[in-house]
């Protein structure tokens, strides 16, 4: 008797035991899409970053070691920015400021993404770069 006993209790508890149950999976699933939605979210605000600073390095890349002038590195941000589609801010937004050895050109600025509700995330970019003369 105390065999069957044994094994009915052994079954009982690995019956009780095996897996996650409905409710589990249903906050694990909800945890998952809200993570998943937010990194659909955000993947254009980094990748619009990247633009930015692909034109920063490649300002950076024309005019190094020239003796370029303000209104040229200007005109550069700005055709740059019109080939590579940046709207999240204009070449006016780029700050460009005489250095003892050149340029300090600098794109700094935060980029907000609704989220859900009154829920949002805000990003803050940093990109700068010496121009030298």
């Amino acid at each position: 008797m105390t065999s069957t006993t044994d094994r009915r209790v052994a079954t009982v508890n690995r019956k009780n035991i095996r897996g996650m149950t409905t409710l589990g999976m249903l906050i694990l699933v909800v945890f998952l899409g809200m993570f998943a939605f937010a990194a659909i979210q955000l993947t254009p605000v980094y990748l619009n970053y990247m633009k930015v600073a692909g034109v920063v390095e490649g300002v950076k890349e024309e005019f190094d070691s020239q003796a370029p002038t303000l209104s040229n590195i200007r005109r550069s941000i700005e055709r740059r920015f019109s080939i590579e589609s940046v709207a999240v801010l204009t070449a006016k937004d780029v700050k460009v400021t005489p250095d003892s050895g050149g340029f300090l050109i600098a794109a700094n600025y935060d980029h907000t993404v609704a989220y859900l509700g009154n829920v949002s995330f805000t990003v803050h970019f940093e990109k700068s770069a010496l121009i030298r003369r």
